[in-house]
């Protein structure tokens, strides 16, 4: 166990490589693998922010020792943030993200991954804002972020920062550009189902499927007139194939109906510049509860073949990535958060979804928040994490 530790400290210090120090050579301290191991170890270990980062150094130093150089005792604070908003966000995405692929690959070589289940991963994309990255009193300049999750296994993909929500497509598109989509199929909400991302994904290998709703308005009408058409007379006469599913959960009540069928011909006019558009597909969501009845319609199109078990999956699996903006909320503090330095912002941001994925990977039946608790105390559940 220890040896395959230490290789994994290798492979830690091998993937970030890749990130520039942006320091002045011969002026530093400390190593920048250091800082950024005890950056991740650290919130890991429930630390938010580079004050308790430097706390929980400071207490692990011995256990910290063995797999970087701290031979100058553990950096301040103002020394971590100063780091974490001066290196580059795209080169440290990408160094974790690879650390945590080669983790992955060392321990689970015989499972299938989660690239290859049936040829196909299930990228959800959404925007978050980070509420506490204002510096304004109106709050009107918090940063806002999009990001990919790959939803079985839990894992990030990657984020791109953008000022205001109104040029999230912007950063969809920057976005795509740092994601591999072969084999991939890519949830959006509405903001993103634009002709240029349906294009991007589909010369990329990849297939979409796009909530379509008032931004589109020709469309999503087209569609819904389609959809009201083929209840009132005959699913199977217009070649649509469908699936029902109920759940009880208490004294609630989930009711799910998926339609699919491939794009008519009275939609080809209004589809035909949409790349690689093949269905379109229809949600209907029923919740009772309370002896309340809620309902909800949406309507998508995809470039997928008219599959309805592959459109059920897509359409719930999407909801995962908004599940996690909450899960960021509640267990890492996300929207507590003041660290306003655009990098800083982006970087501490993405090590709380990439800590979040190495927590998902750990089966023990806790909290994500008490597993957080519990790398703190317990050092060895720590490592497992980490390595």
């Amino acid at each position: 166990m220890e040896t395959a530790m230490f290789s994994q400290i290798d492979v830690f210090h091998d993937c970030f490589e890749q990130i520039d120090d942006p320091r002045v050579a011969g002026r530093t301290t400390h190593p920048l693998h250091s800082i950024l191991l005890l950056v991740v170890a650290a919130m890991i270990a429930d630390a938010d922010g580079p004050e308790e980062t430097e706390d929980f150094g400071k207490e692990r130093i011995d256990w910290l020792s063995p797999f970087a150089d701290f031979s100058n005792g553990i950096p301040s604070h103002d020394t971590i943030g100063r780091v974490m908003s001066m290196i580059a966000p795209k080169q440290f995405q990408q160094a974790l993200i690879d650390w945590h692929t080669r983790l992955i690959e060392a321990y689970q070589n015989a499972e299938q991954s989660a690239s290859n289940d049936n040829g196909l991963i299930h990228i959800a994309i959404d925007g978050k804002t980070s509420r506490g990255s204002y510096t304004t009193a109106d709050k009107s300049d918090a940063l806002h972020f999009v990001s990919a999750w790959a939803t079985k296994h839990g894992i990030a993909l990657g984020q791109t920062e953008v000022a205001s929500k109104s040029n999230e497509i912007t950063a969809i598109d920057e976005l795509l550009d740092f994601l591999d989509v072969r084999q991939s199929v890519i949830t959006l909400d509405a903001i993103g189902a634009q002709k240029t991302i349906a294009a991007k994904i589909f010369q990329g290998g990849g297939d979409y499927v796009f909530a379509i709703k008032d931004n589109h308005p020709k469309l999503a009408t087209a569609i819904r007139k389609h959809f009201e058409l083929v209840h009132e007379e005959d699913l199977k006469k217009h070649r649509v194939k469908s699936k029902q599913t109920v759940d009880h959960r208490g004294c609630r009540r989930e009711e799910r109906f998926y339609a699919v069928c491939s794009i008519p011909e009275s939609l080809r006019s209004l589809t035909k510049h949409w790349a690689g558009a093949k269905s379109i597909g229809q949600a209907i969501t029923q919740i009772e509860e309370a002896g309340q009845c809620r309902v909800e319609v949406r309507y998508f199109l995809l470039s997928c073949d008219s599959k309805v078990g592959q459109f059920a999956i897509s359409v719930r699996s999407h909801w995962q990535i908004e599940s996690m903006h909450w899960v960021l909320d509640v267990a890492f503090h996300d929207d507590d958060s003041r660290i306003r330095t655009r990098n800083a912002t982006a970087n501490f941001t993405f090590i709380r979804r990439f800590i979040l994925s190495l927590l998902k990977q750990d089966t023990s039946n806790h909290s994500l928040k008490r597993k957080r608790k519990l790398a703190g105390w317990n050092v060895d559940f720590h490592e497992t994490l980490l390595f």
